[in-house]
């Protein structure tokens, strides 16, 4: 073919080094604008495991040695995740009520107690609150509200969500921990308005309220 097109071989070869040079830089810099674009739609949580396998499912046949020699040439770093975060602030002068619960955990009737607590989850939004209210008879999720600050507002939305849907009895009991959202004016004011009995667990027991915090969806 060189013969027949006047064409040397040593030039021949030379376009195709440079040809598939060419080709190679361009698949790299795919590769790290790749690599760039997943780390910023996880938030810079994968590490090289999981951005291995996204590169992978986005059709990067890579290995995982080779992802992380990109991520470092990405200068793409991983974001540790905070695994434990605080929902119980106890350090406060609100005032407590007694605890009326005392650990009777057997319930004759719906609608008497209520347990109330906070958790959190992790959402590609960030950190987002859970507060729920549990029927502690049938163990059933009877109320809950999130948002991404650990307000009265949070506790209080949730235990109106309760009372919205069980039409809550005068004389119920409401139990929770110590926390200041469950000792805030708000709080204690939604618990009068209805005729509800405010009660707390002990300082530093949490096993008050989480031992019943297992609930049916």
């Amino acid at each position: 073919m060189c013969r027949l097109l006047g064409v040397s071989r040593s030039a021949y070869y030379d376009y195709e080094q440079h040809r598939c040079d060419n080709s190679d830089d361009l698949c790299h810099r795919q590769l790290l604008d790749a690599v760039r674009d997943i780390a910023r739609s996880c938030d810079y949580t994968y590490g090289s495991r999981r951005m291995k396998q996204a590169l992978n499912a986005s059709g990067y046949s890579i290995s995982r040695w080779k992802t992380k020699k990109l991520m470092r040439e990405a200068l793409v770093t991983v974001r540790h995740r905070k695994k434990y975060k605080v929902t119980t602030d106890s350090d406060h002068q609100l005032p407590l009520f007694e605890n009326q619960l005392n650990r009777q955990f057997d319930v004759a009737k719906p609608d008497q107690v209520y347990v109330c607590d906070i958790t959190y989850i992790w959402t590609q939004e960030g950190w987002l609150y859970l507060a729920i209210v549990i029927d502690l008879f049938s163990r059933k999720v009877v109320g809950w509200s999130m948002s991404s600050r650990m307000k009265a507002t949070l506790v209080c939305d949730a235990l109106r969500m309760a009372i919205w849907l069980r039409r809550s009895p005068p004389g119920l009991i409401v139990h929770s921990d110590r926390g200041s959202q469950y000792a805030s004016k708000a709080y204690r004011n939604l618990l009068k308005a209805y005729g509800f009995i405010g009660s707390m667990s002990r300082l530093g027991n949490c096993w008050d309220t989480q031992f019943n915090m297992s609930w049916n969806a």
